[in-house]
């Protein structure tokens, strides 16, 4: 058994140097009379917390020369999608109960404000016409001009309330598309379920689109497990979207895929074919792989491929340009971890020639612990890719080059992309 000493390093070196709470380490040392079982109690409670309150250890990423990275905010706990309003205002989802906005200006975050609470889990979040809409476990809500009311933000208003309570992949990814509908996803509420001879499959494993005002919700993809990131082709205009694999098959299989919907109605597989080449052992027998929609790529197994979008600005070398960023949260069921790293595939518009490359990892330490979980990117106007990180609760900007004098007021203008959520 480790000792209450070497636990403490341990969650130290896990934290660059310092953890929440170390002004409790000498009041802990000073009496004898304090239990040694509570001691080590506590050191392995440090092992399992985020390291919020630490000085997070950005020199660890890893960027391809001539990329930057810096902490835009570390005081959003739990930040999982961000969206951004055309006045520059960031609002992010969280796994906690807290919507946050963070006003961007100089090229920093400013004031943080608290938008929305109360809330199950509301990591979605979707701007649309001076309106923020949030995703919760079984709702969606909206706050009207909520960029002019930080201080005193509106009482949320209900878009629908009938979505499915079930917390196991319950919460939701969210994105206005092209057609002006709502993109709303519903995870499988299981590792694996839901033969086509189960009544509840129309209501999970699915991504599903709506009217803003909640009506005319319908399904336009199956046999997606559980996607928490898609975006639309800045070309094509077609809905790509990340989707987690199954867990309890070993250590690499089956991966988790980037997919692409050419047309409304497409099955994906599961829960009779994960990963595009693998049959489920319990439902898979007479559902072979081949009939359904492959993936664009394979990213890996268990890298939990979470946030996606397309590139489509001026700051990164024009190579990057129309190619994806994809936030890999990381394994939990691998026997070493895989993951906590971010991205980058290329592939033609049709889906085809997909190449994947790392971007930017350095969140998993070397003993196999993190520091860091990314879990959503987003392209700024000005160029730059913002990533989120619910484990230590932090927003970084990624840029290239030495950005201009003006980079900073161009927060607020409009996006070279299209359509973003």
């Amino acid at each position: 058994m480790a000792t209450f000493g070497q636990l403490v390093q341990r969650a130290r070196r896990r934290c660059g140097g310092g953890v929440r709470g170390t002004s409790l380490f000498s009041s802990l040392r000073r009496p004898a009379r304090r239990l040694a079982a509570a001691w080590l109690a506590f050191a392995a409670m440090l092992l399992a917390t985020p390291c919020a309150h630490a000085a997070l250890p950005i020199d660890r990423i890893k960027l391809p020369p001539g990329f930057h990275i810096e902490v835009l905010s570390a005081d959003v706990p739990g930040a999982r999608e961000m969206t951004l309003s055309p006045a520059g205002i960031l609002y992010v989802g969280s796994m906690s109960d807290y919507v946050y906005a963070l006003e961007l200006k100089s090229g920093h975050a400013g004031k943080r404000h608290i938008v929305a609470s109360g809330l199950t889990m509301p990591v979605g979040v979707a701007w649309r016409n001076g309106t923020l809409y949030v995703s919760a476990v079984s709702s969606i809500v909206r706050l009207h001009d909520i960029d002019h009311h930080l201080d005193d933000p509106p009482k949320p208003v209900v878009v629908t309330d009938s979505l499915p309570t079930e917390r196991h992949h319950g919460w939701k990814f969210i994105a206005f598309g092209p057609d002006g509908k709502l993109y709303v996803p519903q995870g499988a509420p299981c590792n694996v379920c839901l033969p086509a001879s189960d009544p509840q499959r129309i209501h999970f494993a699915m991504i599903g689109r709506m009217d803003p005002d909640g009506s005319h919700y319908e399904t336009i993809a199956r046999g997606v497990r559980n996607t928490v990131g898609f975006a639309w082709h800045p070309q094509t205009h077609e809905l790509w979207f990340t989707d987690n694999g199954r867990d309890m098959l070993g250590d690499d299989i089956p991966n988790d895929k980037l997919n692409r919907l050419s047309q409304a109605g497409e099955d994906f597989g599961f829960p009779y074919c994960h990963g595009g080449n693998v049959a489920d052992p319990e439902f898979g027998a007479g559902h072979p792989c081949g009939g359904f929609t492959p993936p664009v790529a394979r990213l890996g197994a268990h890298v939990a491929a979470l946030g996606m979008r397309f590139y489509t600005g001026s700051m990164f070398p024009a190579g990057y340009v129309n190619s994806i960023f994809i936030a890999e949260h990381g394994s939990w069921n691998r026997s070493k971890k895989a993951g906590y790293r971010v991205v980058r595939v290329s592939a033609n518009p049709d889906g085809t020639n997909a190449r994947q490359e790392v971007f930017a990892q350095g969140w998993l330490n070397p003993d196999d612990t993190q520091w860091g979980r990314p879990a959503d990117v987003l392209p700024l106007p000005d160029g730059s890719l913002l990533i989120s990180d619910d484990y230590a609760g932090a927003i970084y900007r990624v840029t290239y080059g030495k950005p201009g004098p003006d980079a900073a007021t161009r927060f607020s203008r409009p996006t070279h992309t299209r359509y973003r959520g």
